[in-house]
């Protein structure tokens, strides 16, 4: 008898006349697992039932649009809209590849996954004329972000037993990573020179370390004028569960915030960053254009908003915060993602060297062994 557990349910496997029998029990209960495989293996020799016929395997386009779409959309359309993107994106990107597209779940195998990525790397979305393709060519970026997709359908479809096993998605290699890290020149060169309401979002996000679509969703419920020495607030919305946390405000920010508490005749509840937009606050893509700008008339090297949260954990990892509280911060669900987002400068590498000889024995001037101690030493 063979039983093993997929996700909550035990599932029973053996083989009949050599042919493969692998069924659900539904069950949670190992020893409830096993009377169902014997019972099933009891009719089998009895000649009371045959050996069922196999569900055919449904392709990638019909699994992406009978069972994975309609999943991914009722559960993160309302509560994630940027999951909900992406996954949309991914899956109009995988099943637009007709060979991966019409492909059952169980003939996919790291070739085509190589030929997708391939395809997509080259030619992007395929249209156009030759020369023009060579311009429409994706980003590495891009492309492991569709194999991302690929890899959770995949894994999905094992899960929900429509498929026995996934294989193994490799991304790309060559990925540019958003490791940029602002300077303080910098970043008081391009706090001057942005506008309202970039300057003061710009400001929050460089000290708390805030997603940007975490920091436009702030309300003024969330803000605690009297916890701490300068207040706090409360994060409500974010990628993971570990998103939602209270961040102590830093003197710049609380003094930018009630400020605009006051001018906006202190609300007791709404948007801290309203705007004419279908959410009723501030988005990305309504900061493009002043951003845009703001860096022209800086004169800095480009980064994007996501860097003033890099910078702001490097700054703290530099500072000597410890991973765990660090993550905390960030909102991270594990101290994996947090080391990601610390990019330690050249300086602070030497420090951190240059502390080694306090904190181990022998490696102090103090404990250091004189030049003529070792002969003596040997002689004795």
């Amino acid at each position: 008898m063979a039983i093993y557990k997929r996700g909550k349910t035990y599932w029973y496997k053996f083989m009949w006349h050599n042919e493969p029998i692998r069924e659900s029990t539904k069950q949670g209960n190992p020893r409830t697992a096993r009377q169902m495989e014997a019972t099933h293996r009891a009719s089998l020799a009895k000649g009371e039932v045959g050996i069922r016929e196999r569900k055919p395997v449904l392709t990638l386009a019909e699994f992406c649009e009978d069972r994975f779409a309609p999943w991914a959309k009722s559960t993160f359309e309302q509560s994630s809209p940027k999951s909900w993107l992406w996954y949309r994106v991914g899956v109009k990107a995988l099943t637009g590849y007709k060979p991966l597209a019409d492909a059952r779940l169980n003939e996919i195998k790291g070739e085509l996954v190589a030929d997708f990525a391939a395809y997509r790397r080259a030619h992007g979305s395929g249209a156009g004329s030759t020369k023009d393709r060579k311009v429409q060519g994706l980003q590495v970026s891009t492309v492991n972000s569709n194999l991302r997709v690929l890899r959770r359908i995949l894994r999905t479809a094992v899960e929900w037993g429509a498929v026995e096993a996934a294989p193994k998605v490799k991304l790309l290699t060559g990925e540019r990573h958003r490791e940029r890290v602002v300077s303080q020149e910098e970043e008081a060169k391009y706090l001057q020179a942005a506008p309202e309401p970039l300057a003061p979002i710009a400001t929050v996000l460089a000290d708390t370390g805030m997603r940007p679509e975490e920091c436009f969703r702030l309300r003024w419920e969330s803000m605690n004028w009297d916890s701490g020495p300068h207040g706090t607030f409360m994060v409500t919305h974010g990628k993971t569960a570990a998103a939602r946390r209270v961040l102590p405000m830093a003197p710049r920010v609380r003094g930018l915030l009630e400020m605009r508490w006051d001018a906006a005749g202190r609300p007791v509840e709404g948007w801290v960053w309203p705007a004419p937009t279908y959410s009723g606050h501030v988005e990305s893509s309504s900061l493009k254009k002043q951003h845009r700008n703001s860096l022209r008339l800086a004169e800095v090297r480009p980064f994007v908003l996501y860097s003033l949260r890099h910078t702001f954990l490097t700054r703290l990892g530099e500072a000597g915060c410890n991973v765990w509280t660090l993550a905390r911060i960030a909102g991270h669900s594990s101290i994996g993602i947090s080391a990601r987002y610390v990019h330690p400068s050249e300086d602070a590498v030497l420090s951190a060297f240059s502390q080694l000889g306090r904190h181990k024995i022998g490696h102090s001037p103090e404990n250091a062994i004189p030049e003529a101690e070792p002969q003596k030493r040997l002689t004795a």
